[in-house]
């Protein structure tokens, strides 16, 4: 069915169902009680959880399946949101038209990008990277080329907006002035109020979840296709791959290429939420960022870099937004000594020092767990599966009731 096998259909399905159940799953407590400050299920959240995850699945195609260690996807990123925002200047707030430049944009970067990275492999290519990310920084924050045309291309260190005074000539007056698909607005949200819990349906949530399943499914075409064996091949061995006469500097720039097309999406996707773009997109701490959420994931797997991504998302929200306050409320059943002790400890690992627990996890994960959180779903699988083969008797075997 879909051309993949029943065992990536299920996956699909499994992946297709946590999206559709995200605004449930990430509302687990009754809004006021004391828990509810773990809900994390707001839509900005929600699509930042699937838009990422767009750019994980993307980054996992050339890092997991290639091998190739790119440290420059921010930049394709940030040229996404950039030509989002162009669109909504020029045309209008219709999400489509920027969706595809993105797309399109980010493609002819990434083709230019990985046609010079690409003579270089290893550490060389990764450096490489990198510094075609910095040089694009720095040319965004700077409008370099804009200067040079004589108009702001990114506006600076500002970002890139839309304003009144921009064309947008297919504008309508009946259509919204804010991002919308064909009149429906990307913001709008209906919030359904069950028993104490209070769940978001926002469309543009629904939306980006939908673009992710197809991305999704894309990925999974690739992995099972002889191009992506050929990948897994360059990854395994591509000295001895060489020795055989094929070139596989074309399979390499293809991954580079699709793997930059995923990463402009998700930058057109997170223009789509909100009509800015700006330089900070296109740092190395978000390419980096994106490298976390696919070893922590688990690189080489299908839904590993999904899972990273949300990982890494939900514990910056949560972490992020409990500060002294909220820890004094947690431990003021302590005496007093002991409850500021305690609370000075632990404000360093939450707030603006969440970092360090994500750094803390991330070290975890990988001394314990090298395949991410992949191999430990595949772990608790497995022991569940002997602990039910153990409980099992053998065929004629007698159990201790009879």
């Amino acid at each position: 069915m879909l051309g993949i096998e029943k065992r990536d259909l299920s996956l699909l399905v499994i992946v297709a169902i946590l999206a559709f159940c995200a605004p449930f799953i990430l509302n687990p407590f009754p809004t006021g009680s004391a828990m509810a400050q773990f809900n994390a299920g707001y839509p900005d959240l929600m699509q930042r959880f699937v838009i990422f995850g767009i750019l994980a699945i993307g980054f996992n195609i050339l890092f997991g399946l290639t091998g190739y260690l790119s440290f420059g996807h921010a930049a394709f990123l940030g040229l996404g949101s950039y030509s989002a925002v162009w669109m909504f200047k020029l045309l209008g707030y219709n999400v489509l038209p920027g969706i595809v430049l993105s797309v399109v944009v980010a493609g002819l970067f990434a083709l230019l990008i990985g046609y010079i990275s690409l003579r270089r492999s290893g550490i060389y290519f990764s450096i490489l990277t990198l510094a075609f990310a910095q040089m694009t920084f720095a040319i965004a924050y700077s409008d370099l080329f804009g200067k040079m045309l004589g108009f702001s291309l990114t506006n600076g260190e500002t970002g890139l907006q839309v304003y009144t005074s921009d064309p947008q000539y297919f504008h309508s007056d009946s259509a919204p002035n804010i991002p919308h698909l064909f009149g429906q607005e990307m913001q709008s949200t209906f919030t359904w109020d069950v028993a104490g819990w209070s769940f978001d349906f926002n469309f543009g949530y629904y939306m980006c979840a939908l673009i992710m399943l197809v991305m999704f499914y894309l990925s999974i075409r690739i992995f099972r296709s002889p191009f992506g064996l050929m990948l897994m091949a360059i990854k395994t061995n591509q000295t001895r791959l060489n020795y055989t006469g094929l070139n596989s500097r074309p399979y390499t720039l293809a991954a580079f290429v699709i793997s930059g097309m995923y990463a402009g999406l998700a930058g057109g996707l997170l223009a789509s939420m909100d009509p800015l773009a700006g330089a900070e997109r296109m740092q190395w701490t978000a390419s980096g960022e994106v490298v976390l959420m696919t070893i922590l994931g688990g690189a080489g797997t299908l839904i590993g870099p999904i899972l990273g991504a949300g990982f890494i998302k939900y514990f910056e929200n949560i972490f992020s937004k409990i500060n002294e306050k909220v820890l004094h409320s947690w431990f003021d059943f302590l005496p007093e000594s002991l409850e500021y002790g305690v609370v000075w400890v632990l404000e360093h690992f939450v707030g603006s020092g969440w970092h360090l627990t994500l750094g803390l996890l991330f070290m975890l994960i990988v001394i314990f767990l090298p395949g991410g959180l992949v191999e430990g779903g595949q772990k608790l699988a497995a022991l569940f599966h002997r602990k039910k083969t153990e409980d099992t008797p053998a065929d004629g075997a007698k159990t201790p009731a009879e």
